[in-house]
């Protein structure tokens, strides 16, 4: 058994998620994540709603409210459909807890006293409007080394460079369009340059990565330099320095506190375990400082610098393996990430996502009117894995209907409605013929190819692989023509009947099984379907919380108990056991009526 850290990027919380943004951070992560806890190994998938700088500040001024009202009310409405979806977090928690705000300052001081936060004077863009400071994502521009118009503050997304606001050509704010202006301001930045070495000599290592995430990271080697750990705003972690923590317009940098929120996450979880009496409050450190364990790191494109150079960066600095040497913290050594899983991104129609253009569709809105396995099921087989791809609704309905409908769903009714009706029970099997041994053989070796493939993120070749042997059970059916088999009691064709309906509900139960990291829902109603009693397939909940160092506080958070099942590895045969009831069956999927395609686009047209 190994200790596998899924660590989920945070969505951000000044606004409802689309579906895009699950594409990238949260099917993937928790298909992984399910199947590594059917493997039997002890999975710690943790996450939350970012919650501090200033396109929440922006977002706040324009509805009229707080920015902790503002990142409550959403953190809530992200917590609800992410728990919709199925997504098995251990904890999904928040960046405003003050058990976060304490993690994100020791990791502050710790890097500070090994001499890896430097003070420096910078030049900041200030908003010439609001007098507010502009984050460096919020300004856009020509990139100056490859003119590409529409580099971002930060980087640019065409070549690939960590860039400097400053340095852009005809820079402007993407939250109203003026031209920023910059002033000389103090700020604290990672010595990035005093961490290259060890940086680029743990990349280095990094061969099992994703030839795209891998390149773009080792690239972001050639050009760099210390990065503002600070911000001139008033929303967000203070800085934990004498002359800097009581500064009301100081605060530390969103992107410094949010990766850190993988930690402080797994820190409030064995926290809260403790007060369950279910664990110490040091059993983090299992996925944290023990060696053998394996960090898995789920994000969009967009977020790979901030996971495979900053979050690295802070955690060899915290060690103190840079040139500088140093100690590490009260924390101990920190785990470096073993993979940083990036996806590509998903377009809608032909277009990228825009809530303001009106090209979106949320979460919640699509989980109102379809069912959370058929999203998980587009995402899964026709997502942005290893390159862009496009939602279109028609070909929603056409995965749905041609595939999970026709395919899966067809062999889970067939095969229940021939058992019940001929049965009402799981038949015992009579003597095997090699059509049988056939399939059976071809169920059991996919369990290895299936695991293997999700193991290495290749969820579009795992999910494929299953469905192909889904289709070679609804060919057995075919094949055999059970409906032909009507001798009375005892006859020869009456065994080969149960024999067959016996077979082919065992693939069905070894299907169920291989698809159930991907559909969650849809396996425990099969589980049932063929008279399985218990949870195989655990689903998440919602629980009010206090805050673990402020009793004024309440917050809902995602969790659950996703050994349910698994007391043993599940991902293997689970023998049907003969005499188990099977009623009538009801469909497992709902089928989508070729009407809704020309609904979805009204709808988009509606808003655009």
């Amino acid at each position: 058994m190994t200790s596998i850290l899924s660590a989920v990027a945070w969505p951000y919380a000044n606004g409802p998620r689309h579906i895009g943004h699950v594409a990238g951070f949260g099917v993937p992560s928790d298909v992984f994540s399910r199947y590594m806890r059917m493997a039997g190994h002890d999975v710690l998938m943790v996450s939350g709603t970012d919650e501090h700088g200033t396109p929440i500040l922006v977002q706040a001024e324009h509805e009229g409210v707080s920015p902790q009202e503002l990142a409550d009310r959403y953190n809530r409405v992200i917590v609800e459909d992410l728990t919709q979806l199925g997504l098995s977090y251990d904890l999904f928690t928040r960046t405003t807890t003050r058990n976060h705000y304490a993690v994100v300052q020791e990791m502050f001081r710790t890097v500070h006293r090994n001499g890896y936060m430097v003070e420096q004077t910078t030049m900041g863009a200030i908003s010439p409007s609001t007098g507010r400071t502009l984050p460096d994502r919020y300004i856009e521009g020509t990139c100056p080394i490859c003119g590409y118009d529409g580099a971002r503050g930060d980087q640019c997304d065409n070549c690939g460079n960590q860039l400097d606001a400053a340095e852009l050509k005809n820079p402007r704010s993407r939250i109203n369009g003026e031209i920023p202006k910059f002033v000389n301001t103090e700020h604290f930045f990672l010595d990035l340059p005093a961490l290259a070495d060890a940086l680029e000599a743990w990349l280095r290592t990094r061969t099992e990565w994703r030839p795209n995430v891998l390149k773009f990271s080792l690239n972001l080697l050639e050009d760099i330099r210390p990065r503002a750990m600070t911000r001139d705003i008033d929303w967000g972690i203070p800085v934990p320095l004498p002359g800097w923590e009581k500064n009301p317009a100081k605060r530390l940098y969103v992107w410094f506190d949010a990766v850190i929120g993988y930690l402080s996450a797994s820190i409030e979880w064995a926290r809260r375990q403790e007060l369950a009496g279910a664990a110490t409050a040091d059993a983090w450190r299992q996925w944290w400082n023990e060696e053998s364990a394996r960090t898995y790191y789920f994000m969009g494109k967009d977020n790979i610098t901030f996971h495979s150079q900053i979050w690295p960066a802070e955690l060899l600095a915290y060690d103190g393996r840079g040139s500088r040497g140093g100690e590490p913290g009260p924390y101990g050594t920190l785990n470096l990430p073993t993979e940083v899983v990036s996806s590509e991104f998903l377009t809608m129609e032909g277009k990228q996502f825009s809530s303001s253009r009106g090209v979106v569709i949320y979460v919640r809105d699509m989980l109102a009117r379809y069912q959370p396995d058929a999203l998980r099921y587009f995402i899964a087989t026709a997502g942005p894995e290893n390159s862009d791809s496009d939602f279109t609704w028609a070909e929603f309905k056409r995965r749905t209907n041609d595939e999970l409908v026709a395919g899966w769903g067809n062999l889970v009714n067939r095969t229940a409605s021939m058992v019940h009706k001929s049965f009402g029970e799981i038949p015992a099997p009579g003597r095997l013929e090699p059509v049988d041994t056939a399939l059976l053989d071809q169920c059991a070796a996919a369990f290895t190819t299936v695991g293997e493939l999700v193991a290495s993120h290749r969820q579009k070749a795992a999910i494929a692989e299953a469905m192909r042997v889904v289709g070679e059970a609804n060919k057995y059916i075919s094949d055999t023509e059970p409906w032909k088999l009507k001798g009375p009691e005892g006859s020869p064709e009456r065994e080969r009947l149960g024999t067959v309906l016996n077979t082919a509900a065992q693939a069905v139960s070894d299907c169920r099984t291989l698809l159930s990291p991907f559909l969650p829902h849809a396996a425990q109603a099969v589980h049932e379907t063929f008279g399985g009693t218990g949870t195989v397939s655990p689903l998440p909940v919602i629980e009010e919380v206090t805050d673990l160092d402020d009793d004024s506080r309440t917050y809902p958070v995602i969790t659950g108990d996703y050994r349910l099942g698994h007391t043993l590895p599940a991902w293997r045969r689970a023998p049907l056991t003969p005499g188990a009831p099977v009623a009538k069956p009801a469909p497992v999927f709902t089928k989508l009526d070729d009407a809704i395609v020309e609904e979805e686009l009204d709808r988009l047209r509606a808003r655009a």
